[in-house]
C-alpha cells in the first residue's frame, strides 16, 4: 500500500488505485483519534462530500467510522461546496469538518480534508497530528466502525441541509440589492460540481437574470478538469459573448475556486480580482485594515495598503497560511494567485460562491466593466502584469537546480538592482522598480514554477526567459 500523504490541503489520490474504501477508513480513523481529546469532540463533526463518482458512498464510511469511534455526524444531505461544509461547523459549533473532495484535480482523483473548528484550512501542525495517528491505526490496524441503522438510532449520524444557514449568512456579507438594481445579466458556470444551485440560486431568488450552464452532476466534468482556467472555461466565455451578458462567473469542483469572465470575453486573471476586491472593500466599502495574500500573489495589493497605511502580509502559498492571518492578524482580505480569496466577517476559508458574488457586486455598484475598474485602478496604482509558468525539466536535472537555486542571490537581474531576496516559500527576488520573480520547485513532480510581476509584458517575457536561460530549464 502507497503512503498516505496530506498535501498542501488533504489527501488526494487516483481513485481504486489509492483512494479507496479501506484507506479512506484509515484516514477516517486516525481523524477521530486526533478528535478523542478535543474539547468540542461531544459536539460532534461536519461530513460533506462533492459530485464525484463515489463520494457521498466514501462519506458514509467517514460517518460510520467517527459512530464506531463515539463521535457524532452531521452529514450533509446533498453534494455540498467545501465553503459550506466550513461553514456549517460554525452553525454546529463543531470540531470540525470532513470533507470528501479533490477539488479542481482530474475526475480520477478524490480526496479527503479535515477542516478544523475555526472552519479554515488545516494547519501543518494538525495535518501533522492526523499522520501520526494514520501511521498508528496503519501499524496496529484497528478501525471502530458502527454500523449505519446502529448509529442512526444512538443519534450518532445525523443528516442536515447545510444550504439555508449558509444563503442566509452570505447574503449579509454581499450586497444583492445593488447587484439586482443594476439588472446584470449574468452567467453561471458551476462545473458540474457541488456548487450547483449556489450562486445562480442566489441571484435568482433577488430578482437577477441568471443562465446557467454545466449544472447537473458529471463525474466526469464533462471530459475536463474542474477548474476555473481560461483554458477551461472556452464555453463560458462562448456563452457571455452570445447572450451579451454582464459577467460570467465560475466554480470549480468543491466551489472554493473561482473564474470570472468579462463582457467582452476576457478572462479576469485572480490577481486582478483580488486588487480589484481591496480596492472595492477600501474605497467603497469603507473598510480599514491590512491584507493577507501569499509569496506568489500580486504586489498590487502591497501598493493600496501602503496608501491607506497598512502593510500586507506575505505568507508560503497555501490559503492555511492566509486564513491564520486572516484570523490573528484582522486582515480585511486574503486571497492567493490560484484563485482563492475570503474577507473579514466571513470564515477564513477560500469561497468561489463568495468571490464570485463580490465581482457582481464590484460591477453592479462601480457601474463599468470590470475592465473599465482595472483600468481605473492602474491609472492610480500603476501597471502590473502577471504570470505563472509551469516549466517541466528531466528529473535527473531537478536536484541540480534547486542546489543552484538555494544560491540564487543576484545583485542584478534582468539590467535591474535587486533590493531584496525572500526564501519563505521558494527563491524569490525583488528589483528596483518593484518587479519581482518567484521559482518554486514542484513537491512531487520534477517541475519547476515561475512566478513574474512586471511593468510591462515585454519585461514579464524578458524575465522568464532570464530565468529559463539561467537555471538552463
Amino acid at each position: 500500500m502507497r503512503k498516505i500523504k496530506f498535501g498542501t490541503d488533504g489527501w488526494r489520490s487516483v481513485m481504486a488505485e489509492n483512494f479507496t474504501f479501506d484507506n479512506v477508513k484509515l484516514v477516517a480513523q486516525a481523524i477521530a483519534s486526533f478528535l478523542q481529546d478535543h474539547p468540542l469532540k461531544d459536539n460532534g463533526v461536519v461530513i460533506a462530500y462533492d459530485n464525484r463518482f463515489l463520494s457521498e458512498h466514501f462519506a458514509a464510511e467517514v460517518g460510520k467510522i467517527m459512530a464506531g469511534n463515539g463521535i457524532k455526524s452531521y452529514i450533509a444531505n446533498r453534494a455540498t461546496p467545501t465553503p459550506v461544509a466550513a461553514y456549517a461547523i460554525t452553525t454546529h459549533n463543531a470540531a470540525g469538518a470532513i470533507m470528501i473532495t479533490a477539488s479542481h484535480n482530474p475526475p480520477e482523483y478524490n480526496g479527503i480534508k479535515f477542516i478544523p473548528e475555526y472552519a479554515g484550512p488545516a494547519l501543518p501542525d494538525i495535518t501533522n497530528k492526523i499522520e501520526d495517528e494514520l501511521s498508528k491505526v496503519m501499524d496496529e490496524g484497528l478501525v471502530y466502525e458502527m454500523a449505519l441503522n446502529t448509529a442512526k438510532s444512538e443519534n450518532l449520524y445525523e443528516e442536515f441541509d447545510p444550504m439555508p444557514e449558509y444563503k442566509k449568512h452570505l447574503k449579509q456579507l454581499i450586497n444583492l440589492d445593488a447587484i439586482c438594481k443594476a439588472n446584470l445579466r449574468i452567467v453561471v458556470d458551476p462545473m458540474f460540481g457541488a456548487g450547483i444551485n449556489y450562486l445562480d440560486q442566489i441571484l435568482e431568488e433577488e430578482g437577477c437574470s441568471v443562465i446557467t450552464i454545466n449544472n447537473y452532476r458529471d463525474p466526469l466534468f464533462g471530459g475536463s478538469i474542474p477548474e476555473p482556467s481560461a483554458r477551461v472555461l472556452t464555453k463560458l466565455k462562448s456563452r457571455v459573448l452570445s447572450e451579451g451578458a454582464d459577467l460570467g462567473l465560475a466554480l470549480d469542483g468543491d466551489a472554493d475556486r473561482f473564474g470570472v469572465i468579462d463582457s467582452n470575453g476576457d478572462y479576469i486573471i485572480p490577481n486582478k480580482v483580488l486588487y480589484m476586491l481591496y480596492y472595492h472593500l477600501l474605497n467603497v466599502r469603507k473598510c480599514r485594515g491590512p491584507v493577507a495574500r501569499s509569496v506568489a500573489t500580486t504586489h498590487m495589493l502591497d501598493r493600496m495598503a501602503e496608501k491607506f497605511g497598512y502593510q500586507a502580509e506575505e505568507t508560503p502559498v497555501g490559503f492555511k497560511f492566509i486564513g491564520e492571518s486572516m484570523r490573528k492578524r484582522g486582515s480585511i482580505l486574503g486571497g492567493e494567485e490560484s484563485g482563492g480569496l475570503s474577507i473579514q466577517g466571513h470564515i477564513p476559508e477560500k469561497d468561489g460562491i463568495l468571490a464570485t458574488l463580490l465581482m457582481a457586486e464590484i460591477r453592479a455598484i462601480h457601474g463599468k466593466t470590470l475592465t473599465g475598474v482595472i483600468k481605473q485602478i492602474t491609472d492610480e496604482f500603476g501597471t502590473v502584469v502577471s504570470e505563472r509558468m509551469d516549466v517541466c525539466v528531466d528529473p535527473k536535472e531537478k536536484d541540480r537546480i534547486m542546489e543552484e537555486l538555494r544560491a540564487f542571490d543576484p545583485a542584478v537581474f534582468n539590467g535591474r538592482q535587486v533590493t531584496k531576496r525572500i526564501s519563505l516559500d521558494g527563491t524569490k527576488v525583488i528589483l528596483d522598480d518593484g518587479s519581482w520573480v518567484l521559482i518554486r520547485a514542484s513537491g512531487t513532480e520534477p517541475l519547476f514554477r515561475i512566478y513574474v510581476e512586471a511593468n510591462s509584458e515585454q519585461q514579464m517575457r524578458e524575465m522568464q526567459k532570464e530565468v529559463r536561460a539561467f537555471f538552463k530549464m
